[in-house]
């Protein structure tokens, strides 16, 4: 096993005493003299003095010559019997960071060590007396394959933003740049951390995302701080992480909104409380052909969804799931308004002021909630990123790829 330290001691001089004859003495000659270290002078007759070595012992960490060291560590270094005066780390001609301990006893590196690099420590010392030692060492990081970086996400579609605030239905997402074959490892390098505290779990939608939630939807007012201390992490296949990453959000006001299939009517519940019921016209059903022969049909998905994006206008056209024929009853291509994208295959609240004859009378559209005039700008202004709107009554079931409000499907048993 390769030592992780490198202890380079200053050893102790001593000098043989030297007995001197007299020239030829009676009984008042004087007796012998010794040299001794410490006496301040050179033995009689001699002609050149003992250089001092320094008592101070030096200790470096990593050991000298130690290759594949992780990112992660510290470079520390201490003396025992003496003081430190310098300690420089450079690699590349680029100094490492580090502070000296009151007692100037021992060095610790605050900056952080980068992968593939070979450093120099160079650590000069004085002990007790004041002799000085120099001492030098030197190891190297391990050099990846390839990195991964780590970024926050909202969505697929949208970041978290560090002092966001977000819905009850907000999912934590990290999200690597490079596949991550050992979960275990990423897991135990990511940390989320509520007040007030709620438990929660990790899984994984794909092999770089995985999503973290509680039980049941936030608490308002739950504030979440994520950290991804992946530094030196190795994921799996060669790739390591690329550096460390945190973000902290919080949980806003409560606001769910329940849409019934049955009833074509959206209620709307704020901090727990029926603040508006708005009339609605959602999927009509019913199933056609793409372009490409596939089967397309247009209910919207009953369950949990959650807003992903807010967009004041957006296109929306039939191309998008499959109808690219502009002669087919089911084409369209328009600019549509004041639109809250609740999956990623396009279903959105959004206003219609084509419909409103049949708002909470008939469901006349291809999978999106059609708001009208009257309430739609409400509804636009008031709903945000992670708020919830949990569909109801049609045939059609959201699935934990349709989006992040497919992650609330999953019963807590299996999440």
């Amino acid at each position: 096993m390769v030592s992780r330290r490198a202890v380079v001691t200053g050893g102790m001089g001593v000098a043989t005493g030297l007995a001197v004859a007299g020239c030829g003495g009676s009984s008042g000659d004087q007796p012998d003299a010794t040299w001794a270290e410490g006496t301040g002078g050179s033995a009689p007759g001699s002609t050149a003095s003992a250089s001092p070595v320094s008592s101070a012992k030096v200790t470096i960490t990593p050991a000298a010559s130690l290759t594949n060291v992780s990112p992660r560590e510290k470079v520390v270094v201490t003396v025992e019997g003496g003081t430190l005066k310098k300690v420089s780390v450079t690699a590349g001609g680029k100094a490492l960071a580090g502070e000296l301990d009151a007692d100037q006893a021992t060095w610790r590196s605050t900056g952080k060590l980068s992968y593939g690099k070979t450093y120099a420590v160079t650590v000069s010392a004085v002990d007790g007396n004041g002799v000085a030692t120099e001492q030098t060492s030197s190891f190297s990081t391990v050099k990846p394959a390839s990195t991964a970086a780590v970024t926050f996400q909202a969505s697929a579609l949208a970041a978290l933003k560090d002092g966001g605030t977000y819905g009850v239905g907000q999912p934590v997402i990290v999200a690597f740049s490079k596949r991550v074959r050992d979960r275990a490892a990423a897991e135990k390098a990511m940390e989320v951390i509520t007040s007030p505290p709620v438990e929660g779990r990790w899984r994984w939608v794909d092999n770089r995302t995985a999503h973290w939630r509680p039980a049941k939807y936030w608490a308002a007012g739950t504030r979440i701080t994520v950290r991804a201390k992946v530094l030196g992490v190795n994921l799996g296949g060669g790739v390591y992480g690329a550096r460390d990453a945190s973000i902290d959000f919080k949980i806003g006001q409560s606001r769910i909104a329940i849409a019934d299939s049955k009833t074509k009517h959206m209620k709307v519940y704020i901090g727990g409380k029926l603040v508006r019921t708005i009339p609605i016209s959602m999927g009509k059903g019913g199933t056609t052909t793409g372009s490409r022969g596939q089967t397309i049909d247009f209910w919207t998905r009953s369950g949990p969804h959650v807003v992903m994006t807010k967009e004041p206008t957006h296109r929306m056209t039939s191309a998008s799931f499959g109808i690219t024929d502009p002669k087919h009853p089911d084409f369209y291509d328009e600019l549509i308004k004041l639109c809250c994208r609740l999956t990623y295959s396009g279903e959105f609240t959004h206003l219609a002021d084509w419909n409103v004859w049949a708002h909470g009378k008939q469901n006349t559209s291809h999978g999106c909630i059609n708001i009208g005039p009257a309430h739609a700008q409400w509804f636009y202004n008031t709903f945000q990123l992670g708020d919830v709107i949990e569909v109801r009554n049609t045939p059609r079931q959201m699935k934990l790829s349709d989006g992040i409000g497919g992650d609330w499907t999953i019963p807590w048993s299996k999440w």
